[in-house]
């Protein structure tokens, strides 16, 4: 079994997806990153500028691949943030028309690393951390759990 240990909830705001196009059959985008919030064992902002690259699959699936960065009480941390989501045709057609769909009713979730220098964080780069996802209108909710 793996132990794992509360970390943060990471509220992300996000933009309208891009879309690129399809490309060797998946649906390429990108979601720019707004902002956001941290709250938990750490606490601060999500800094405006990321990115959320994207492809989806004939069968809807997201491999979600995210860099980012956060301000933890003035200290920089750099997130690289590698998941999926997927759910039945009729969640994902709900969350694509902007409806809030509770999270237990799709998959959604990542591994994330974290880059610092910040000798008070510096624990962070050696932590592989879950999170589970759930999309909401306009943002992104990760609950994040440090693995043991």
């Amino acid at each position: 079994m793996i132990d794992t240990a509360p970390l943060m909830t990471i509220l992300v705001n996000v933009d309208k997806p891009v879309d690129l196009g399809l490309v060797a059959g998946q649906a390429r985008r990108f979601v720019r990153i707004l902002g956001g919030s941290v709250s938990g064992v750490h606490s601060g902002v999500v800094l405006p500028g990321g990115a959320d690259w994207q492809e989806a699959g004939p069968d809807g699936m997201l491999e979600i691949d995210a860099r980012y960065v956060l301000d933890l009480d003035g200290a920089l941390v750099e997130v690289r943030s590698t998941g999926l989501r997927h759910g039945s045709p009729e969640v994902l057609g709900r969350l694509a028309r902007g409806e809030i769909v509770p999270g237990s009713e799709y998959y959604f979730r990542t591994a994330m690393r974290f880059f610092t220098a910040s000798p008070d964080l510096v624990g962070l780069n050696s932590t592989l951390a879950v999170a589970v996802g759930e999309r909401q209108p306009g943002q992104v909710r990760l609950t994040v759990h440090a693995v043991k």
